[in-house]
C-alpha cells in the first residue's frame, strides 16, 4: 500500500468523545471518520496527523478487542512534529499535562511528552524513523 500507513495504534477510552477532543484540540490531530451507535458510544474512530494516523474507540461496546483490552494499561505513541515548541505551547494551552519539556536530544531530536486525559503517554519530536 505504497503512500499508505501500514501501522495505526489503537487506542480504547472510557469517554472516546473527550478523547476526539483532547487529541484534536490540544494536539493537531484531524478527525477523519467517526462513527457512533445510537446511544453516543463511539464505535470506531480515525484521526490523522501528518502522514499517519490513530484508530480508536469507546470501551465497554463488546466484542473481542474490547474484551482482550479490558485490563491493558496506557500505551505509549509517538508522533513525528515540525514545531516541536509550537505543538508544546498548544498542548500546554489547552491543560494538557507535560510529563518532559522540550528537550535536545544527544542524538539530534527535540521531544517532548504528554499524558492524556486517560493516562495514555504521547511523545511529540523531530525524529523521524526511516522505514
Amino acid at each position: 500500500m505504497a503512500g499508505h500507513p501500514s501501522v495505526f495504534p489503537t487506542l480504547l477510552y472510557g469517554n472516546a468523545k473527550a478523547a476526539i477532543q483532547q487529541l484534536t484540540e490540544a494536539f493537531g490531530f484531524t478527525r477523519v471518520a467517526v462513527y457512533e451507535a445510537e446511544d453516543g458510544t463511539v464505535m470506531h474512530a480515525e484521526l490523522a496527523y501528518g502522514s499517519g494516523a490513530v484508530m480508536l474507540g469507546s470501551k465497554g461496546r463488546g466484542g473481542v478487542f474490547d474484551k482482550v483490552m479490558a485490563d491493558a494499561g496506557p500505551a505509549g505513541i509517538y508522533v513525528v512534529v515540525e514545531d516541536v515548541d509550537a505543538h508544546h505551547r498548544r498542548a500546554v494551552e489547552h491543560g494538557v499535562e507535560i510529563l518532559m519539556e522540550p528537550t535536545d536530544q544527544e542524538y539530534g531530536s527535540r521531544d517532548y511528552m504528554a499524558r492524556d486525559a486517560e493516562g495514555n503517554v504521547w511523545s511529540f519530536g523531530t525524529y523521524a524513523p526511516q522505514v
